[in-house]
Parts: C-alpha cells; structure tokens; sequence
C-alpha cells in the first residue's frame, strides 16, 4: 500500500471569542493515500473548512500533527510549511479567485514562476492543463470572457500547476448549476485518478460525496466515517 500523502493525527483546533473557548476541531484523525478521493461533510459551521485549512498548512493546530508526504509539518517554521504547502498542495475554492487581467494561461504560468518554473516551461505546462480541461481554445481569454464553470476548470489548472501530491477542494462545484457541477467534477475526478493526486474534498452535495471513495463526516470537532 502507497504511504499516505495526508495524515491527520489528534488534531485540535479552538478558537477565543467573545470571551469563550470554541473547540473546533477535537481530536481529528485521518489519513489519504495517493489515489484516494475522499468527501468530507458536515452542516456549515462544524468546522470543516477549519480542517481544511489546517491540512493545508495555512493554520496551524493546537494540538497533534499534520504530516504531508511523509514530512511533520507541524515541526516547521513558517517559511518551511509554505515552501512545503508550495511544493505538495494545490487548492481549489467554490470561488475561483482568478486574477481578472491576465488570461487562462497566465493565471496558470503564475503559480509555477512564483515557485522558480522558466516563463517557457510554465507555458508550456500551463497549455497542457488547459487543453486537459477542454480549455485549450481559451487560453487567452480574461476571466470575465469565461463562463462559471470554464473559471473553475482554470482554477482547477491552476491548483495542479506545480504538480502537487495533494490537492484540497473546499465546495469547487458549490457556486455552479448541477449541470456544470458534475462536468467539473468529473473532470476533477478524472484528472486525480490520471495524476496518481490525493483529494481531500469538502461539499454539501450528496450525490458527489457518495462518487467518491470515501466519506467522512465532520461532527461535534470530530471525524467519523459514513
């Protein structure tokens, strides 16, 4: 069996507010092998894009360790924990967040020479991921010349950029019509499946979770399987 690219041990996570402790996260463990694809649900507020978060290093936990492809994030400094959230993560939201004046292309070419890529190997990359997501006839248009669901399949380009083992979706199809909806997440599924990439998944939508092959459910800071 693969080592687990994410590994979620005992992680806690509380927050102050208005005097009061709120416990977030209690205790959380998980673990995803390359190739898993696993959905987490639960009612907004149960704390999952807190987990969602703390698994890609933006927070970090109290409590337990975070281990991401072998390494303890949670023994890092900052510097180290983005050059290794940089390295081995890629995020998609339920908004895209594309920077409005630059094309398709260039929203891909970015990420990769912010981490060191060449202009031309960034390209020529970038074109790939595009055409893998059926935008290769959009490279270079605005984001604001896209339709919803062609923003999100560049997001989608853009998160698998510098090719990381994991890749987190915090409701990447929440913002769509369910037409739209299933085509991105087909083609999301099927671009984990052909890049061997960990998915961690967050979604209200029932119907996608049971596609995916494992469910977990946040409750309470805790996480049980479904």
């Amino acid at each position: 069996m693969n080592s687990p690219v994410l590994e979620l041990k005992n992680v806690t996570r509380s927050f102050e507010q208005a005097g009061e402790t709120l416990h977030i996260l209690r205790g959380c463990t998980l673990s995803i092998a390359p190739g898993e694809t696993v959905a987490l649900i639960g009612p907004s507020g149960s704390g999952k894009s807190t987990l969602l978060h703390s698994a890609g290093l933006l927070e970090k936990p109290d409590e337990g360790e975070i281990v991401i492809a072998g390494r303890d994030a949670t023994k890092l400094d900052d510097a180290g924990r983005t050059a290794l959230r940089r390295k081995t993560i890629g995020f998609v939201y339920q908004f895209h967040h594309l920077l409005p004046e630059f094309s398709a292309l260039e929203n891909v070419v970015l990420p990769q020479m912010i981490a060191g890529v060449s202009r031309n190997d960034a390209e020529i990359r970038a074109r790939e991921l595009l055409e893998s997501v059926s935008l290769g006839h959009r490279l270079d248009n605005r984001p604001g010349k896209l339709s919803g669901g062609e923003q999100q399949r560049v997001a989608i380009a853009r998160a698998l950029a510098n090719k990381p083992q994991l890749l987190i979706a915090d409701e990447p199809t929440g913002n769509l019509d369910p037409k739209t909806a299933d085509s991105v997440f087909e083609m999301l599924q099927d671009l984990v499946a052909s890049q061997n990439l960990a998915l961690l998944m967050a979604t209200h939508n029932f119907d996608l979770a049971r596609k995916m092959g494992r469910v977990v459910e946040i409750r309470a800071g805790q996480l049980f399987s479904t």
